[in-house]
Parts: C-alpha cells; sequence; structure tokens
C-alpha cells in the first residue's frame, strides 16, 4: 500500500491492471466499486471535484478540462469507452424500468441537482372572456337598465300583473313582435295559469333567460316551438293564425264564417310549410325560419290594415282563388280530388302522363289517406307548383315528375316520353305540330346545362325561363301562350316586375271569380279586366 498527498491510500495493484474489457467489468461489479473508490482517493480528482462545486455555486460554465496530471492519468489507467469513437448518445427521457418520468418543477429556484441553466419565468396565464352563450349574449348593461326601465312604466300600477286583453302592448312594443303573437307569448309566461302576468314574471322570461338578446327569428322560434322540439310542426302556427283572425281589421269580414276561418288558417299554413320546409318532412327548424321571408311577412300583416296587401302568405284573395279552385274541380264535394277531376284543372291544359306522376305521389307523398285521391292541403301544394313554375320549391316538384328513373338527371327519353302526348295534343287540335328534335335544342338552350345532353335540378335553379320547360312537356296551354309571347303576359311583367307568377296568376283568377260571382262576364287574362283592377281592389 502506497500513502500519498491528504492521506490517501493507493492500492499499486489496481493501478497496474491490464486493459480488461466491458463484459469482464459488467461481470464483476466489485472490482468496479474498487476502481472508481481508487479514483477519488486521488489529489486530482479530489481538486477537481472541489473546482465543479464551487464552479457550480457561483453560476460559473462547467468546463471540465481538467488538469494535465489528471488528463495523463485518465489516458494510461481510464476504463476502455464503451462507445465507439468515445461519444455517448442523449439518455432517454424516461426512467431505467421504462415507465415515464414525470418531472414536476418545484419552483423558480434551481433545481435540486445544482443546474446552472437559466430560470424560465413561466408565461402569464391570460383569461379569456367567454366567448359561447348557450342562449345569446347577455345584453349590455346600458341597455338592460334601459329596458327595465321601460318595463316598470308598463307594469306601473298593475301590481298585480296584467291579463291577457291587457298584454298586447307588451308583445308589440316591449318584445317588438307581431301583435298577434300577444296571447300566445302571454301563455307562455303564464305557466301556472293563474291568468296574470307579473313584472317579476315577465323579467324572468324575457331578460333573465336572455330572450331580449336574441333576434327576432330565434324569439318567435322559441315561443311557438313546443319545449321538447327543436323544430316546428303546423299545429305550432295555429294559435297565431287564430288571433290574426280575431284581431286583424282585414280579416274582421270572417267573423261570422268560422268554416271559411280554418280554411284560410289552413291555407296559410301550408304556404309557409311549402316555401320553408325545404326538407318536406313537416318540421320547419330555426335554420329554415330565418333562411326564409316568414317574419316579414308577419311584420307586414300587423302593419298593413288591407291584409290582401300582404302578397306572402297572407292574402285572402289568395286564399280565395286557392278554395275556390279546389271546389270547382271536386264535384261531389267530398273534399277530395281523383285523376279526372285533375285532368280538368286549368281548361284541361294538362297531360295525362304529367297527372299520373302526381297521382303516384312522387313529387310529394298524399296527406290524404284515401287512396287514388288528393286532399286540400295536396291541392295546395300542387296549384302553387303548377302556377309559379320560378320558385325553387315548383322546379323540385316538377323535376322529380319528369324524372323517371330517379337518378337526379333528365335525359332526352325522358323529356321525349312526356312530349309525346303534348304533340299528339296539337295534332288533334289542328295546330302546327313543334317536332320534338326541334324544340329540345331550344329547351337546352334555356337551361344552359353544365354537361350536355342531361339536366340537372342544379342547372334548373340556375336559370330564370327553366320553368318554362316543364311547360312544354306537360301545360299545352302555357306551352302555346309562351311559343305565341303572349304581349299582355310580357306586359304585366313589365308594370311590375316584383310580382311573382303566382301574385299575377292569383290576381287575374280573384278578379274574373269575383265577377261571376256578381253575374258579370269576365274572360279570363281579359287586358281590360286588368286595367281595371289596377284601380278597383277587391
Amino acid at each position: 500500500m502506497e500513502v500519498v498527498e491528504d492521506g490517501a491510500i493507493l492500492d499499486p495493484e489496481l493501478l497496474q491492471l491490464p486493459e480488461i474489457s466491458t463484459m469482464a467489468l459488467k461481470s464483476n461489479l466489485l472490482l468496479v466499486e474498487e476502481l472508481y473508490t481508487q479514483w477519488l482517493s486521488l489529489p486530482e480528482t479530489s481538486k477537481m471535484v472541489k473546482s465543479l462545486l464551487s464552479d457550480a455555486k457561483t453560476g460559473a460554465s462547467l468546463g471540465v478540462t481538467g488538469n494535465s496530471s489528471i488528463s495523463s492519468a485518465s489516458t494510461s489507467n481510464s476504463l476502455p469507452s464503451m462507445f465507439p469513437g468515445g461519444s455517448t448518445p442523449p439518455l432517454s427521457p424516461r426512467s431505467m424500468s421504462g415507465s415515464p418520468r414525470v418531472m414536476k418543477r418545484q419552483g423558480p429556484g434551481p433545481s435540486s441537482l445544482g443546474s446552472p441553466l437559466k430560470i424560465i419565468s413561466e408565461p402569464v396565464r391570460q383569461v379569456i372572456p367567454q366567448f359561447y352563450f348557450q342562449n345569446g349574449p347577455p345584453p349590455p348593461k346600458e341597455l338592460k337598465e334601459q329596458y327595465l326601465a321601460r318595463v316598470n312604466q308598463l307594469f306601473f300600477g298593475h301590481p298585480d300583473g296584467l291579463q291577457i286583453h291587457e298584454f298586447k302592448s307588451v308583445t308589440k312594443d316591449l318584445c317588438k313582435l307581431p301583435s298577434f303573437f300577444s296571447s300566445i307569448l302571454f301563455k307562455r309566461i303564464d305557466v301556472k295559469c293563474i291568468g296574470r302576468v307579473t313584472r317579476d314574471v315577465f323579467v324572468d322570461y324575457w331578460v333573465i333567460s336572455n330572450m331580449l338578446a336574441k333576434d327576432i327569428a330565434t324569439q318567435i322560434y322559441t315561443i311557438l316551438k313546443q319545449p321538447d322540439c327543436n323544430y316546428l310542426t303546423q299545429d305550432d302556427f295555429k294559435p297565431v293564425l287564430e288571433e290574426l283572425l280575431a284581431t286583424h281589421p282585414g280579416l274582421e269580414f270572417l267573423q261570422s264564417t268560422p268554416e271559411f276561418q280554418e280554411r284560410y288558417a289552413e291555407t296559410v299554413i301550408y304556404r309557409i310549410f311549402y316555401h320553408l320546409n325545404k326538407s318536406g318532412n313537416g318540421h320547419i327548424t330555426l335554420r329554415e325560419l330565418k333562411r326564409g321571408n316568414l317574419i316579414g311577412a308577419m311584420q307586414h300583416a300587423d302593419d298593413e290594415e288591407d291584409i290582401n296587401k300582404v302578397l306572402r302568405y297572407f292574402s285572402y284573395e289568395h286564399f280565395y282563388v286557392i278554395y275556390c279552385k279546389f271546389w270547382e274541380l271536386d264535384t261531389d264535394h267530398d273534399f277530395l280530388i281523383d285523376k279526372e277531376n285533375l285532368i280538368r284543372y286549368g281548361n284541361h291544359a294538362l297531360t295525362y302522363r304529367i297527372v299520373e306522376r302526381i297521382f303516384s305521389q312522387i313529387p310529394r307523398k298524399f296527406t290524404s289517406k284515401v287512396k287514388g285521391k288528393m286532399g286540400y292541403e295536396d291541392f295546395v301544394y300542387f296549384m302553387l307548383s303548377e302556377e309559379d313554375k320560378s320558385s325553387e320549391p315548383s322546379l323540385e316538384y316538377w323535376f322529380k315528375c319528369i324524372d323517371l328513373d330517379g337518378n337526379g338527371v333528365l335525359t332526352r327519353n325522358e323529356m321525349q316520353f312526356f312530349y309525346e302526348e303534348q304533340l299528339h295534343r296539337m295534332e288533334c287540335m289542328a295546330q302546327e305540330p313543334v317536332l320534338f328534335e326541334d324544340i329540345l335544342c331550344q329547351m337546352i338552350d334555356m337551361v344552359g346545362p353544365e354537361s350536355e345532353g342531361c339536366l340537372t335540378l342544379r342547372d334548373f335553379k340556375g336559370c330564370k325561363l327553366s320553368g318554362n320547360v316543364f311547360n312544354i312537356l306537360f301545360n299545352l296551354n302555357k306551352f302555346m301562350a309562351f311559343e305565341t309571347r303572349d304581349p299582355f303576359l310580357i306586359r304585366q311583367e313589365r308594370e311590375d316586375p316584383t310580382l311573382t307568377e303566382w301574385d299575377r296568376f292569383a290576381r287575374r283568377e280573384y278578379i274574373r271569380l269575383s265577377m261571376e260571382d256578381d253575374g258579370e262576364d269576365a274572360s279570363v287574362g281579359s287586358a281590360e279586366v286588368w286595367d281595371e283592377s289596377l284601380e278597383a281592389p277587391f
């Protein structure tokens, strides 16, 4: 044994060991421990460790270079490297057992190992304001205070609350809803059916539940729909129509005829669903309500004393024309129409083939529940589609009729199948027939399809003249009027381009029907009648 400086004891035998393989070291751990202890006993090692500790405490860089003697000693006495080239791969961020090691930072101070790495401060947590509200964003504080002040004014002097006949001012002035929503809104708030709505109960429903901040379409949708549904049905509109009939001055003359009040309400609801319910499932969603024009029509009906000026949905004249047409065809008055009845529509304007397709219920399933017959609702859908082929519901209705194989494309053969009967009818009426090959080019030019040789529903919706294609295929009267370019029809379009085909048709028919009721002789579509009607509303 040899004693060196600082009292360290060296074992000469260990210092003179020959080169040992890695496998030998792994198999003799006691020898490795003795070698490591011997290395720690060297004076140079002690100095190096003290120097590193000092540098770590002061935050100096850890430059582990060592002096010349320790370098020399390590060259001559160190164990051979376990990796070629002396490079060591980085350690895996996992424990020896293979499970992830979760390192939790205890604070901003140095690590337990005394690492001199710079301390990275924690980022400041930013509070993100709430951006989604299930019932919509709350109104600004000032707006809410102003609104509550108006509520206090309307409910002042009514500590026990307002009765249903006193609630209309709340509906129209406070809630900004059409006045004929007053009864249904009152009943929605008066859940206990006590017959009164107090100030606090109204505030809870309209302000606290955030109805105030919703748009008018969402407000109407929420008021009309049943609590457990996310759509509107036809029954949901009945209370609104009942109050409209009871309070609107333009419908006061119907008070003595409740059966016609019921028919009017049904017709308005059918028209609403015809235009708004795109899916045709009888359920109007909030999105469909917002995309339609019903809200504007309701507001117009509430502000306009003459209900006939509200052309969208609510015109009594429009109802009168639809109902009278149905009554004319329903010869046995069982409120059902069969094929033979419908073939007489428009002075036998339609072909048998298109009537067959209608009664096959391809464009729309009948609601009559009577085999081979359509009910009044089915007739409303048919008539609206027949008299205004520029609307999207009409284009979809007739496209399904012509699309025999239901593949979404109208081919030459399908169109020729329907036109054959038109051609035969022209020959029977001693009119000069128009060959299908000639008319086919004209129809394709009208629609302007994306793909040559086939017409899709998208092609029809992208062209204003596409409705004439259907007239060419199965409505002889309108086909001939289009071919001759009836100057009277052209004049009508120029006089008021905002009117739809349905608006113009309903106006002409109402004049004819009203004159027939007065015992006068009126010709259908007479220019003189049209001129007189401009100054003599009915």
